[in-house]
């Protein structure tokens, strides 16, 4: 297992060093382009999260984790900010469409395995896998 972390500024145009990250590592387990894309998705709209609901000052950072196994890759995002009251995720209804709040959703459709663990005011923990060769 290899594990690399990463500390990013709250800024979402560093968004995209980890998308290319994690498309980096994913490629390198063998996972296929259709996959990659799923995951850079997923990455990208936790991190957007981070920055969003979990970084609350300009200078604050969120971590990002990569476990790169031979058959799986585990991401894990943690926040120090405000945390989330309710988990409540449900599929959404047309007419409710919006821009944003769709986040956590997508990416428990794209990801094969998805753990929140949050409180409020203790910050947001966002753990999430694909598996290699599961669709």
């Amino acid at each position: 297992m290899d594990h690399i972390k990463l500390s990013m500024p709250n800024k979402p145009e560093f968004v995209g060093i980890i998308r290319l990250t994690a498309s980096a590592i994913a490629s390198r387990i063998g996972f296929n382009i259709d996959d990659i894309d799923d995951i850079k998705v997923a990455i990208g709209e936790a991190c957007t999260n981070a920055i969003r609901h979990g970084c609350e000052k300009t200078n604050d950072t969120y971590d990002i984790e990569f476990f790169a196994y031979e058959d799986r890759m585990d991401i894990q995002i943690t926040d120090t900010g405000k945390g989330l009251a309710s988990l409540n995720i449900k599929q959404p209804k047309a007419e409710d469409l919006r821009e944003g709040g769709l986040g956590l959703f997508i990416i428990k459709t794209l990801m094969d395995d998805v753990e929140v663990i949050t409180s409020e005011g203790k910050g947001t923990i966002i753990r999430m896998t694909k598996k290699l060769g599961v669709d």
